[in-house]
């Protein structure tokens, strides 16, 4: 038997490498005869660079850049065999680099991104795949932009801090400092989600709280993006707010579409593509996916519901193996999975699960396949 293991990250408890280790424990605790193959995936989130470089080839990149509150943080990018750079936002400007308490989208800044990128160029890349999912930002991107040389003034010609609460004071974005090579390069944007720059489905509504946003600051948050979207129509003459996607971490998505040019698809896609996931189903008997918590929102371009349709379209088995499973999660089963399983064992705290992620994996994965062989022999 040929199993294929094409997880995301249990976010917070176990990135996607740790998950393949703990299903290929728990197959050979059933048979060390079986055919295993290691893919991680990931949907432009956190853990993009280590799936893509896992399962695809490259090099990984560590720099030391300016954390989503300014501080120092040691960030990392990866440059796939063909030269093509791998940016995960998240390593630079991830809400997970910033303490519960300390979570703040007025100050927070998307500027290390930027100087990824910017290492990125030094090293030759002029194609790029930034992968922008799971921020602690909601500057519309102007960090980023701020990193590439770009500059953003006040009404008394004066620089504008970092943050996304002081995009209210702009008046001017000069691009004249931008570094040139941007133009001679390719960008695209990896995400999940389709939301506008602003309004009630914008990225200060439906992300902000997620950031520690209270419902003044996502009204402040919106505004700011709202007058800023509004400076930027008027240097291109074009308004490219209601742009699907335009939302993405925290505006970053409306900074690539509209200064890099970046063209937005769907995060899961990409990888997959990147990673050859289709020639690896093709070859495979069965295919294990998972992530920290399936529910109804997986359906939206999350990484089991991309790998759900690739094994329905060659009629293959897929099961999904996540942390917990949320209301709607059987709505899979029309996508293209054949079974969805929690690893709980038993009734157990969040804190308990997460804590033995790597354990409950594999003593899941072990009962389920038990339950395969008995059928496959």
């Amino acid at each position: 038997m040929k199993v294929l293991l094409a997880p995301d990250s249990f976010k917070g408890s176990l990135p996607s490498r740790g998950v393949c280790a703990a299903l290929k424990k728990g197959i050979f605790k059933v048979s060390a005869d079986i055919e295993v193959t290691e893919a991680p995936i990931a949907d432009g989130g956190e853990g993009t660079v280590d799936a893509i470089i896992t399962s695809a080839g490259g090099q990984k990149c560590v720099e030391c850049v300016a954390g989503p509150l300014g501080d120092k943080v040691k960030a990392y990018y990866g440059i796939l065999r063909n030269g093509t750079a791998v940016i995960e936002m998240a390593s630079a400007s991830g809400l997970y680099l910033v303490p519960k308490d300390k979570r703040n989208p007025l100050v927070t800044t998307s500027f290390g991104t930027g100087e990824l990128i910017e290492s990125a160029l030094d090293r030759g890349c002029r194609k790029f795949i930034v992968g922008i999912g799971g921020s602690a930002t909601n500057d519309g991107g102007a960090g980023m932009l701020q990193a590439l040389g770009a500059r953003f003034f006040d009404r008394y010609g004066r620089g504008i801090s970092c943050g996304g609460g002081n995009l209210d004071k702009l008046v001017k974005i000069d691009l004249s400092k931008m570094d040139k090579r941007i133009y001679e390069s390719q960008f695209i944007a990896a995400s999940d989600v389709n939301n506008p720059l602003c309004g009630e489905n914008g990225a200060s509504a439906v992300y902000g709280p997620q950031k520690n946003a209270t419902p003044r600051m996502v009204e402040i948050l919106d505004r700011n993006l709202r007058h800023y979207a509004g400076v930027v129509k008027d240097i291109f003459n074009e308004d490219l707010s209601e742009t699907a996607g335009a939302g993405a971490a925290g505006g970053l998505g409306f900074a690539l579409i509209v200064f890099l040019k970046a063209k937005l698809k769907n995060g899961i896609d990409i990888v997959m593509d990147v990673t050859h996931m289709e020639d690896k189903v093709k070859n495979s008997d069965l295919i294990i996916t998972g992530e920290g918590n399936t529910d109804f929102q997986t359906c939206f371009g999350k990484a089991p519901s991309g790998i759900a349709k690739l094994a329905k379209k060659y009629d293959k088995p897929v099961i999904i193996l996540s942390g917990g499973l949320g209301e709607g999660y059987k709505n899979l089963y029309s996508m293209g999975a054949t079974s969805l399983f929690s690893i709980e064992n038993k009734p157990m705290s969040l804190k308990n699960s997460m804590e033995d992620t790597s354990d409950l994996i594999e003593d899941r994965m072990e009962d389920i396949m038990r339950t395969i062989a008995a059928f496959y022999r």
